[in-house]
């Protein structure tokens, strides 16, 4: 592979350094010396600002959801779910033998129901990190995006998603 399609595979592998080329907040200098690529800093870096004119810049765009919270969830096995007759309404989430589910646990669900997806699911989660909110379980199917935090951070998370459905920010093809 060229120099050129090295540096693009690292940047692919590195989302947040993509994410900053669309937006172009990009040291070039300081983003080639952090890539661990065999070549000269200079060319990497050229390769980098080349990379960041073929990319479109995000487009920011607010979604209509409604966001609610639910304390005292829990995520458990299913087994225990349905030992504990947990129904399909008392079951948010079930994923990989695992289920979250309302009245078991210290825990606390945001739920957004509406227009949401997976890109609605990246920046809340991006968001959530940033606010240094821990993420027990996350997932969007439909018109329903849900995240289990600690139940002390539950305020926090609920104000954050809410705010993150505001601003989605949208790639398009490339």
């Amino acid at each position: 592979m060229s120099l050129a399609a090295d540096t693009r595979e690292a940047v692919r592998e590195r989302p947040f350094l993509l994410n900053a080329l669309r937006a172009g907040v990009v040291n070039y200098a300081a983003a080639a010396s952090s890539l661990d690529l065999d070549g000269d800093t200079d060319a990497i870096a050229t390769a980098l600002r080349r990379y960041a004119e073929e990319l479109s810049p995000p487009e920011i765009e607010a979604r209509d959801a409604r966001v609610t919270m639910k304390r005292g969830v829990g995520i458990v096995d299913a087994e225990e779910a349905e030992a504990a007759e947990a129904t399909d309404e008392g079951a948010l989430l079930t994923l990989g033998g695992r289920v979250v589910v309302a009245d078991a646990g210290l825990q606390t669900a945001v739920l957004a129901t509406g227009e949401v997806d997976a890109d609605a699911l990246t920046t809340v989660l991006g968001r959530l990190q940033a606010a240094e909110v821990s993420v027990d379980a996350a997932a969007t199917a439909g018109e329903s995006l849900l995240v289990v935090v600690e139940r002390r951070d539950g305020v926090n998370a609920l104000r954050v998603v809410e705010s993150a459905l505001e601003a989605i920010s949208v790639v398009g093809d490339e």
